[in-house]
């Protein structure tokens, strides 16, 4: 499953146990914290599980066997069922509603007195109204996951967050133009995200802080300037990893870009495809969003948030024009980077997008 997966949890039995099953046959599921899994039989015979749905398995534990002695069906594999949909979960009982009657408002001032002097007893505990029932489900192990390392994050990490903005006239300028050669050459579309990825390899190497993260009392530096680009995808948030984006060209990295996405629908990903990431990019703005404080993909130490390109008025060269404007957000660890450090790599970035011949000089 991966040197960095101790646990898995089972989500899906696909062949029950007593199936006689081909070799290479898919019979179960594994949902982990990064990626699901299929696990397929490796030898013919009569299947048997000491597991079910929802178990939590660890690496190495025994979870079925293979009675190889019971013949199985020979031919190709048949395609699989689709699988029964879940039980729904019984809504709770509602508490039965019973009448209450109680005293008079009005009272003599005898009734009164005797109150006052009849000791009083306890009043009974205040019962708490059963929250309304919607419809419930467990939370997956990825989502699980997510949740965790979120909440450990800024448990853990003094993260802070530095804004500015980039005018993406000359990108998009550039995008237009080389647009059609670029699809030729490449067979991929040039995209927004790899001017991002080479300014942000670019300010990584000015920042050697930014390219480093803290293991005990050390601050250790990265090996590479590989760089995890977030993608959102049904099961929850990924991030795969774009490799050696300081000295892959355009072109590369947009391939890998595009693998990645494909794989994020198929639901392909596998672990070594979110391993080794030195700082992430998320765009926030693919859904609208014009401004956000992005949380940090642990152990790195800072994440760019891009967001929505909109028109706005500006001031240049003291005339006031209406240019492509997008707001970005850097989220960075405090105990490693100093808010100057920080300022001046969003600056670098910026500075870089804002007249893309200077990633020439850079790179």
């Amino acid at each position: 499953m991966g040197e960095s997966i101790s646990e898995a949890t089972i989500s899906r039995i696909i062949k029950t146990s007593g199936s006689v099953v081909r070799r290479d046959e898919e019979i179960i599921e594994l949902e982990t914290d990064k990626v699901n899994q299929v696990l397929y039989a490796p030898q013919a015979g009569q299947l048997s599980f000491s597991v079910k749905i929802g178990d939590t398995v660890k690496i190495g534990q025994l979870i079925g066997t293979i009675d190889t002695d019971v013949p199985a069906p020979t031919g190709p594999v048949a395609p699989l069922a689709a699988a029964a949909p879940a039980p729904a979960l019984a809504a709770p009982p509602k508490p039965a509603l019973t009448a209450t009657t109680g005293p008079s408002a009005r009272k003599m001032a005898p009734d009164v007195i005797a109150e006052i002097k009849a000791p009083k007893a306890a009043a009974p505990a205040m019962q708490m109204q059963p929250a309304p029932s919607g419809n419930r489900k467990r939370m997956s192990s990825l989502r699980r996951t997510i949740a965790q390392k979120l909440v450990e994050v800024k448990n853990t990490t003094a993260m802070l967050t530095t804004f500015n903005e980039v005018d993406m006239t000359r990108v998009m300028e550039i995008r237009a133009k080389e647009q059609a050669d670029f699809q030729a050459r490449y067979g991929v579309k040039l995209g927004f995200m790899s001017f991002f990825i080479k300014a942000a390899a670019a300010a990584l190497k000015a920042f050697p802080d930014v390219h480093s993260y803290i293991e005990g009392d050390d601050m250790v530096a990265f090996p590479n300037y590989d760089i995890g680009v977030a993608v959102s995808t049904e099961k929850g948030l990924m991030v795969p990893v774009v490799r050696k984006c300081d000295t892959a060209s355009f072109g590369e990295i947009e391939k890998q870009i595009f693998e990645y996405a494909k794989k994020a629908r198929e639901g392909t990903i596998v672990i070594d495809d979110l391993r080794g990431g030195c700082f992430t990019i998320t765009n926030g703005g693919t859904f609208g969003s014009l401004l956000s404080t992005p949380i940090l993909n642990p152990p790195q130490s800072a994440i760019l948030g891009m967001h929505a390109i909109l028109k706005r008025p500006i001031a240049l060269n003291d005339q006031v024009v209406i240019r492509p404007m997008m707001y970005l957000a850097l989220s960075y660890d405090h105990r490693i980077i100093d808010g100057k450090e920080a300022v001046q790599f969003l600056v670098h970035m910026k500075e870089n997008l804002e007249d893309p011949n200077k990633l020439l000089l850079d790179l």
